[in-house]
């Protein structure tokens, strides 16, 4: 299990990682140069000199986009098959959410779009030896949806109901279900097979607001770096543990707190927490 942060690539990133202790790095897949063999070969090279690791790219947009689906299909599966090239077998991303939930809020509405392109993702990912994992976050909710179905329970299940690749699965992010009142814990070993990342990303609650103006109400809770928030690291990892993961943890590094020049403070918080955990 190693240790990084979600960010764009550049050598000043590699660099600062390597400087903070960290021992890998999920990266976005529009800061790569995905068509360029060569270029791919020097990044990873980069990496293995200063003894970093690629965990995971990241792709986190709408798969399903309105006109936009085949362009997008295309895009991912390309993807898919640059990540072995990078000595990584993790690629990130939303699961895709189509006008009809948008407009509902019904998480179901997306599965037959989603079985129609990620039946044809889950072979590009066996045949690449690379997992899929859902980013569980729920942009929008509860309406309107923006780019994601995969935050919750009932939408994991139709969506490996519809597409029962072990390919797919999730990059669990206690975060996010902290905030939607979903029960972070169980959900471990319940997706025990299915959990192929994992997002290092806290949730602060403000119980006091969250009084006055109900869940539905605006700024009671907001992200945080891990330690800083309500999350229960010990037991988390605790869970992992007995699943017996054995993948990478990315910090996710969402924290208003520490933006701008303290963005690496922020970071460096989470590096020294979790490394209790993460060795």
């Amino acid at each position: 299990m190693r240790l990084g942060f979600l960010t764009n690539y550049s050598t000043e990133r590699v660099l600062a990682a390597k400087e903070m202790g960290f021992t890998c790095l999920e990266l976005h897949a529009n800061s790569l140069p995905l068509d360029d063999d060569a270029a791919l070969a020097k990044i990873k090279s980069e990496f293995d000199e200063n003894g970093l690791g690629v965990s995971a790219i990241a792709f986190y947009d709408n798969h399903f986009e309105a006109g936009k689906e085949d362009a997008q299909a295309e895009y991912f599966a390309g993807v898919l098959r640059t990540a072995p090239k990078l000595g990584c077998n993790v690629v990130a991303t939303m699961s895709g959410c189509t006008t009809e939930s948008q407009a509902s809020g019904d998480v179901l509405q997306t599965i037959p779009t989603f079985q129609k392109y990620y039946s044809e993702h889950a072979k590009v990912a066996e045949d690449n030896n690379v997992k899929i994992a859902f980013e569980n976050w729920p942009g929008g909710h509860p309406a309107p949806l923006l780019i994601n179905i995969a935050f919750c329970p009932q939408a994991w299940d139709a969506m490996f109901d519809a597409v029962p690749s072990l390919a797919l699965g999730l990059e669990y992010d206690p975060s996010h279900l902290v905030r939607l009142n979903i029960e972070y814990l169980p959900v471990i070993k319940r997706y025990a097979e299915r959990i192929h990342h994992v997002h290092g990303k806290d949730t602060t609650i403000d119980s006091a607001l969250l009084n006055e103006v109900g869940y539905i109400g605006k700024d009671w809770w907001r992200y945080s770096i891990p330690s800083l928030g309500v999350v229960k690291w010990d037991s988390v990892f605790a869970e992992l543990k007995a699943i017996g993961y054995d993948g990478d943890v990315d910090i996710e590094h969402e924290d208003d707190a520490y933006s701008g020049d303290n963005f690496d403070e922020g970071l460096k918080i989470g590096q020294t927490f979790l490394s209790k955990w993460v060795k």
